[in-house]
């Protein structure tokens, strides 16, 4: 691939045979917070193979009013009438976005009813649920894929495209950071993100995820070992250990990832890989919201790519849908949010012990 070349096809989604369908994946969408209602399900309502039949809420009047304005919508359910089984016949696949200690049982009950399932990420707060969650949809032989919209981010793909082909040499070096001033965006000190039972941790968790998991998707390897550490300053952080998070993670070889998050800091993002010979930079790169670009360099060669930008979010459900349809594993299935679960509690464990921590089998 010549760098001049870099634009040629830059948002073809390599991974798409199917197109238009006449037997939409109907979806379940459980949990009515601001994400799912601004970001996921204009997504859906913005692609081509799946629509919103069904809202599962524990606040009925929110539902019936986000049903009214959404005309594919047929049924609203309570959790309760949810996992009895209400209007099961009404959707094929769930997508679930409630608070992370809370996805649980929603996996397993639609994965007692067959269906499908998105699930958000971090896909919950232990290791133990999490691998509870994936042994639960192999038992019921439900595709389970959890939510990383990096995946689908022509960007980001194109950067693995180009680590494949040698661009940069030998990848070295991976930094990675996406920070936030959380309480300016959800100015609500008692939100599940700063619960600690509810959240599992909260940078981290809720941001750091994103470098760990797209670090792990460019250099297409698992974590070995983590270090880190983390800090609570603010009051309303009190409840959870990481306001701010640096951690380092060790992949086989000589490559490393350097991952930074705050939920306390002003609102950035980027992802790097430096190697032997050059570097790819994605620059903004995890939030939905901004223009993403690609920075190559080369040798002597330094180019950004700017294009035509793409919703990471109808992406995201177009692919889970186009899985479906055509009976094919997501990349992103349980196990492979297993692996990041058990990351990110290492990193946990690193920063309270000062050691380097092994992640596990």
């Amino acid at each position: 691939m010549e760098l001049d070349a870099l634009t040629e096809g830059f948002t073809r989604r390599d991974w798409q045979t199917v197109t238009e369908t006449d037997d939409p994946v109907r979806f379940a969408m459980i949990g009515l917070g601001w994400w799912t209602r601004e970001q996921a399900m204009p997504a859906v309502a913005a692609g081509e193979l799946s629509e919103t039949t069904v809202l599962v809420s524990g606040d009925t009047t929110k539902a019936q009013s986000v049903a009214a304005d959404t005309p594919t919508v047929e049924q609203t359910l309570t959790y309760d009438q949810f996992h009895d089984g209400e209007a099961s016949d009404a959707f094929d696949a769930v997508y679930v976005a409630t608070p992370n200690a809370r996805h649980l049982p929603f996996v397993e009950t639609a994965a007692d009813l067959g269906k499908a399932i998105l699930c958000e990420k971090p896909m919950e707060t232990t290791v133990e649920r999490a691998r509870q969650m994936v042994d639960t949809c192999e038992t019921h032989d439900v595709p389970l894929m959890i939510a990383y919209r990096m995946h689908t981010e022509p960007a980001v793909r194109r950067a693995r495209e180009l680590l494949r082909e040698g661009y940069v040499g030998e990848p070295v070096v991976v930094h990675g950071s996406m920070t936030e001033p959380i309480l300016d965006l959800v100015p609500d000190p008692d939100q599940w993100r700063l619960d600690g039972d509810l959240s599992g941790g909260c940078a981290a968790m809720d941001l750091g995820i994103y470098p760990l998991n797209t670090a792990r998707f460019l250099l297409e390897a698992d974590p070995v070992a983590v270090s880190g550490t983390v800090a609570s300053v603010g009051e309303a952080f009190a409840d959870v250990p990481d306001e701010h998070a640096t951690f380092q993670v060790e992949f086989p070889g000589h490559a490393t990832a350097c991952c930074t998050a705050s939920q306390n800091a002003h609102m950035s993002s980027h992802i790097r890989v430096t190697g032997t010979a050059g570097e790819v930079r994605v620059e903004p790169a995890f939030y939905p919201w901004d223009d993403r670009q690609l920075h190559v360099s080369h040798g002597d060669s330094e180019i950004t790519v700017d294009f035509e930008q793409a919703d990471q979010m109808e992406a995201e459900f177009e692919y889970f849908a186009h899985c479906v349809l055509t009976e094919t594993d997501p990349l992103a299935d349980g196990e492979h949010g297993l692996v990041d679960i058990k990351t990110l509690k290492a990193v946990y464990e690193a920063a309270e012990t000062g050691r380097r921590i092994a992640v596990g089998e």
